[in-house]
């Protein structure tokens, strides 16, 4: 088992649509972080593509040069994903109760999922899913930082320094033998994140783990 039951667990139980009933139209994270994505998408993402940007919002931080065919949203409020324009179509479903994802095998090139991978009580589930949804040599790509809401957070992540955080999701993509060996991105911040919760300047650490489907 990847996860032992209390690695799972939340602090606040209650049923995570109420939580996400209504709309937060904010920045989860800094500019820096947000740069650094896009850069990220630049490299790794091709032109074109078929993209499912989950657990998304009312932003997805595609770079807006960049064309696709298809931008498939998932989230848990309606209110952001209609308000996001990257969007081609969306869909709404708790993961943590069907981490079933609703569509066909080998349809998309990239599966994208940022600042929300802490929420996940069942990511082997999740990402063997990803893992049917792409296409061979389709690319996975989970960015986060140090920011969460903490009473969602599932414990192993509450729990975890930054360092732990990205072998965790490391291990997500290895819990899966479609993926290959997945890479590594990590830019900490400039000062103590102690420092920087007190408001006192720094950017927003960035870390990305991804890989590609065999």
């Amino acid at each position: 088992m990847l996860l032992q039951p209390h690695q799972r667990t939340k602090l606040d139980d209650s049923e995570d649509s109420l939580f996400y009933s209504f709309p937060r139209f904010v920045n989860h994270v800094d500019d820096n972080y947000i740069n650094q994505l896009k850069e990220l998408y630049r490299q790794e993402l091709p032109s074109n593509s078929r993209i499912l940007d989950l657990m998304s919002s009312w932003v997805s931080h595609l770079p807006k040069e960049m064309k696709f065919s298809h931008v498939e949203g998932h989230g848990m409020n309606e209110e952001e994903l209609k308000r996001n324009k990257q969007l081609n179509h969306y869909f709404v479903q708790n993961l943590n109760l069907n981490p079933k994802i609703p569509l066909n095998d080998e349809d998309f090139d990239a599966v994208l999922c940022s600042v929300s991978v802490q929420y996940l009580q069942y990511p082997e589930a999740i990402f063997s899913e990803i893992a049917r949804i792409l296409k061979p040599k389709g690319v996975a790509i989970f960015s986060f930082s140090n920011r969460m809401f903490y009473q969602k957070a599932i414990s192993a992540w509450r729990d975890a320094t930054d360092r732990q955080r990205i072998h965790l999701v490391k291990s997500y993509f290895q819990s899966v033998s479609d993926f290959n060996t997945p890479k590594i991105v990590a830019t900490q911040p400039e000062l103590p994140a102690i420092l920087q919760m007190l408001g006192m300047g720094g950017k927003d650490p960035f870390y990305a783990v991804f890989a590609r489907k065999n």
